[in-house]
């Protein structure tokens, strides 16, 4: 931050040539390896994973819950692809009921595997995390795995979990978390990966790592904080604080709370509704807009603006944009192809 800062000029005219530098320059290299120069030199602008996952295949209209088959690795997770209406929506089904859905090598290793895939999926719209077991989203870490590790196993492990979550987080598509049930630990900080959480009123969420005397180790003491502000967030991992759907709501933990229905899944109904509304809108655009917003959070204003500035250019030469005028002119419905 600071060396950013330091090199951001200081008047309205040398920010505009230093953004028309970044713009060109980021327009050729955006895709590769997203370091901005000028403004933001020697500033990471995020993980190479864009570059393979750059443009996604058209989505398709909305409203059916179809699935098509699944694609299996292991019942601990499912991977379910989405058709019809609701093509280009990928869920993410933790179905480890035995465990509450904890956090093990196993299943990290094929959470780790299927966001390896999906990141370089060009179809893939938007994602969901849930749980398919009812009452439980994650209850956090294996204790009972990892009570059998020693003092010098658990740490490259915990790398693993953070590994693993900041891979999520980096998607280049959107993420929800949908929160029927028990959010604690890493399974909070799952959640926190994921750009919109939402939740049942009667589901149970915090980070609760200091009662077993440790700190939150998949992220947590740094995305709490980005979410909710740092005093409340040292309030909650401090006293370890298990919060329910409305009292996350008030804080602003998640974006939308709902009454829990019969069938145990409103927050992932609530979920799939809004992955619905991001299925018409420009994919490139979308991809784009979380990469401005993303980096800019990170930035002194002036460091964002030139972040939000070359994202933009990176929609100017699409053919969407133009079928978006076109669409626009014509009074229809925009058919964007992500490109």
């Amino acid at each position: 931050m600071a060396a950013a800062v330091a090199t951001a000029p200081g008047t309205l005219g040398s920010l505009h040539a230093g953004g028309v530098r970044l713009v060109a320059a980021c327009s050729a290299r955006l895709c590769r390896g997203l370091r901005l120069p000028g403004l933001l030199a020697g500033r990471r602008v995020g993980p190479a994973i864009w570059a393979q996952s750059w443009v996604p295949a058209a989505g398709g209209p909305a409203p059916r819950r179809g699935y098509s088959s699944e694609v299996k690795t292991e019942d601990e997770l499912r991977v379910r692809h989405l058709e019809d209406e609701n093509r280009g929506i990928v869920v993410l089904g933790i179905n480890r009921a035995y465990g509450k859905n904890s956090l093990s090598k196993n299943l990290i290793k094929m959470l780790s595997k299927a966001v390896d895939a999906l990141k370089s999926d060009k179809k893939v719209r938007t994602i969901i995390i849930r749980s398919e077991v009812p009452g439980i989203f994650c209850a956090g870490a294996d204790l009972k795995e990892r009570a059998k590790m020693s003092s010098g196993e658990v740490g490259p492990f915990v790398s693993k979990i953070r590994a693993m979550i900041n891979d999520i987080a980096n998607l280049p598509v959107p993420t929800i978390a949908a929160i029927d049930g028990l959010a604690l630990g890493g399974g909070l900080e799952l959640a926190l990966a994921c750009d919109i959480r939402v939740a049942a009123s009667s589901a149970k969420m915090g980070l609760v790592e200091t009662k077993l005397a440790i700190i939150p180790g998949g992220g947590g003491t740094q995305r709490l904080p980005r979410a909710i502000g740092m005093s409340l967030a040292k309030e909650l991992i401090f006293s370890a604080r298990v919060l329910d759907g409305q009292e996350a709501k008030a804080v602003g933990l998640i974006s939308h709370v709902l009454e829990q229905n019969q069938e145990g899944d409103a927050a992932y109904r609530k979920a799939l509704d809004l992955a619905r509304e991001f299925l018409p809108q420009g994919p490139v655009a979308v991809r784009v807009a979380k990469l401005a917003i993303n980096q800019g959070m990170e930035v002194d204003l002036v460091t964002g603006l030139a972040i939000e500035e070359a994202c933009y250019a990176q929609t100017i030469p699409t053919k969407d944009r133009l079928e978006g005028l076109l669409a626009f002119k014509e009074k229809r419905p925009p058919r964007y192809k992500g490109e």
